[in-house]
């Protein structure tokens, strides 16, 4: 289910691959004091020192590392993340098989559920034995859909238990009153990962389309179609998506909170949408009066408002079957899962091999009982010590943030106050909630896996829709702790740092100053940035989507984004695939704001002032390089293909070259000079933040 994390800026994690150079570099500074004997913190070995820091700093830092740790055969990507989130994943199967354990466990406890939950999943022989028998019910609904009040129902009961036909339906803080939650809809419906590919002309566009439409008619044969209506039912699905795709707004437009913000009541939608009847979609989801609905996308719902009629009832059957069998089907026996992985993972992505089921069935239990999973975990990986020294750098990093802002040559007094008391409000989230929630109503029971994953999709949502027209709970957690991630939310106006991502490489307690701030600390930044990038900026210190900057400092703001903009367009790993400059903006700047914060921070510890260096490198030194080695990463060429075109962050490479080449404090560590690869020229660097 789509929740309020939707909404939310989210640090992520697609990487790259490698680049190569030739010049060399000596580690420290010839100025640098007598080094430290080694300690742990930076994988020295995974340096290339044959690479120039100036020409190539990226491959310089962890080229050797890239060279040696090849992609596995079921992964799409091996980097610092994926290296922690495997970590991560076998200490969850620890906790799960414990709670697992414990046979007396009462069937309403945070134990039964999520043991029984895991076992189930990995009853692999009861799950062959009953093929798609778990959706049986579920296609047979559809079928029996007689006309267009039942089309409504049905939709709402797919919303609610397998899957989100045509939108998503979530709760989130009205952006512009964000003390109140409302109900809010996404646009969706379509089973490629973006609308692009339905449109573009581009050869890997047209190759996927067609892939596309050979795996749906494989899969409607699974369910009994023969081979020759299931390719008329696959040609359906795609003529149905393809109008959803054109009518859906690009990524680039979506991240225009204000164009995204469009308050509606029931009323208002009936005289866009006449033939969609949104009382009885409601209705069947038990929210008899829904108030005033956030429709992110207003053409998009119009389109949806036409199709209802224009589109057979059969068509729309069979478009409703694929979205419940695409949503399942990992669910589901052998022959599903096997297809399911041929073309999302193999095809689109590249991986050679499915992951195991054990792993399957773990990411499955975080899925869909993330926060019980993660009070168990908690309990046993995430010592209160931890989290203290976290909320050290976390406060340190805002204090330096506030000295930036109070520094900037290019914004005006009455904008800086606006922002230092929008900083001064910012909430920090760190390890765990404080207040766990109450999952008494989760179902989970021993008849089948699918039916599990069902009744958990059920009790998200439900939990989601009470909160309606209810005050926002500023206490609760859209990701769960043994996430290996971070996050800022506008309309909360708050950080989130679950434990998952408190471990190494970005986060230890035991390793130096350098390292932490270089990773940990530039990953605090980064959301602290967030508040502050070309979309944070437009909320407000209480989430509000509320104008607080001047016009002149608008604009300015706005020019110095087009540079950043325009230094990522120019970055391409492949020809013809270019990454996109106005889609990464919001990570790229908070990718720059957050080294420049963190770095600033690092100034003032003890280990800075001293400039004692640990492995020949000073504390400089070791924040750069620790920065490039959280984002080693090698990728396979599909994978980074499809990233480029969906996800929003920069690929690694540029992740650490982008920002680097704005930073002076780098080029003073590393004695990159004028007229080097890794130094732009002065009237070139970008400083915002």
């Amino acid at each position: 289910m789509l929740r309020t994390s939707l909404l939310v800026v989210i640090l992520m994690i697609w990487m790259l691959a490698p680049i190569g150079c030739m010049r060399q570099v000596t580690p420290a500074s010839p100025a640098a004091p007598v080094s430290e004997p080694t300690k742990p913190g930076f994988d020295v070995a995974g340096m290339d020192t044959n690479v120039s820091a100036a020409d190539d700093f990226y491959h310089y830092a962890v080229g050797t590392w890239i060279k040696e740790n090849p992609v596995p055969d079921d992964q799409k990507r091996w980097s610092a993340f994926n290296i922690l989130r495997e970590q991560t994943r076998e200490n969850v199967k620890t906790t799960i098989l414990k709670a697992a354990d414990i046979t007396d466990a009462p069937k309403d406890s945070i134990p039964y559920k999520v043991g029984t939950f895991y076992q189930v999943g990995m009853d692999e022989e009861k799950i062959q034995a009953d093929g798609f028998t778990p959706i049986k019910g579920e296609l047979s609904r559809i079928e029996a859909i007689q006309d267009l009040a039942g089309f409504h129902r049905e939709l709402a009961h797919m919303t609610l238990h397998t899957s989100a036909p045509l939108f998503y339906l979530y709760v989130a803080p009205d952006e512009k009153n964000a003390t109140m939650n409302i109900a809010a809809v996404y646009q969706g419906g379509i089973g490629l990962p973006d609308r692009d590919y339905y449109v573009e002309e581009d050869d890997r566009s047209k190759e996927i389309r067609t892939a596309y439409v050979a795996h749906v008619a494989r899969m409607m044969e699974l369910i009994g179609s023969d081979q020759k209506t299931a390719q008329k039912e696959a040609e359906t699905v795609m003529a149905i998506e393809t109008r959803l795709a054109a009518a859906s707004n690009t990524r680039v437009e979506n991240r225009n909170p204000k164009a995204r913000y469009n308050k509606m009541t029931i009323e208002d939608l009936k005289a866009r949408t006449p033939d969609f009847d949104w009382q009885a979609f409601f209705a069947e989801l038990g929210v008899t009066d829904p108030g005033g609905i956030n429709i992110n996308q207003p053409r998009f719902i119009e389109e949806i408002g036409k199709m209802v009629k224009e589109v057979s009832l059969a068509g729309w059957k069979t478009y409703l079957k694929w979205t419940v069998l695409r949503s399942m089907a990992p669910t589901l026996s052998d022959a599903f899962v096997n297809e399911h992985f041929a073309f999302n993972d193999k095809f689109m992505n590249g991986q050679a091999e499915i992951k195991p089921r054990w792993k399957r069935v773990v990411d499955m239990t975080n899925r869909s009982l993330g926060e019980a999973v993660g009070q168990l975990y908690v309990a046993d990986y995430f010592p209160p010590e931890a989290k203290d020294r976290a909320m050290e750098i976390v406060a340190n990093l805002l204090i330096a943030m506030g000295e930036r802002i109070d520094a900037l040559d290019w914004m005006s007094n009455a904008t800086k106050a606006k922002a230092k008391e929008k900083l001064s409000a910012i909430d920090v989230k760190m390890g765990y909630p404080d207040k766990w929630k109450d999952l008494t109503e989760l179902e989970v029971k021993e008849d089948s896996y699918a039916a599990n994953v069902m009744r958990a999709n059920h009790f998200d949502l439900m939990d989601d829709l009470k909160d309606v027209n209810k005050p926002v709970d500023k206490a609760e957690w859209y990701m769960t702790p043994q996430t290996v991630n971070a996050g800022y939310s506008p309309s909360r106006n708050d950080m989130t740092f679950p434990a998952g991502i408190l471990q190494f490489p970005f986060f230890d307690k035991d390793v130096d100053d350098a390292i932490n701030y270089g990773a940990m600390g530039a990953v605090i930044g980064h959301e602290i940035t967030h508040g502050f990038d070309d979309q944070g900026r437009q909320y407000d210190k209480d989430g509000n989507l509320e104008d607080w900057w001047t016009p002149e400092d608008e604009a300015k703001f706005k020019e110095k984004t087009k540079a950043l903009v325009a230094q990522y367009n120019a970055y391409a790993p492949f020809e013809g695939f270019h990454v996109n400059g106005e889609m990464t903006l919001g990570e790229n700047i908070a990718d720059l704001g957050g080294l420049l914060v963190a770095y600033q921070a690092l100034t003032k510890t003890e280990q800075f002032k001293t400039g004692t260096a640990i492995d020949g490198f000073t504390p400089s030194q070791r924040f750069f390089l620790s920065w490039a080695q959280v984002w080693k990463t090698n990728i396979r060429d599909d994978a980074l293909k499809t990233m480029i075109k969906i996800d929003v962050h920069s690929p690694a490479r540029y992740r650490v070259r982008g920002p680097l080449a704005n930073i002076n404090a780098f080029f003073e560590a590393f004695e990159i000079k004028p007229g080097d690869p890794m130094h732009k020229k002065e009237e070139e660097v970008v400083r915002i933040w």
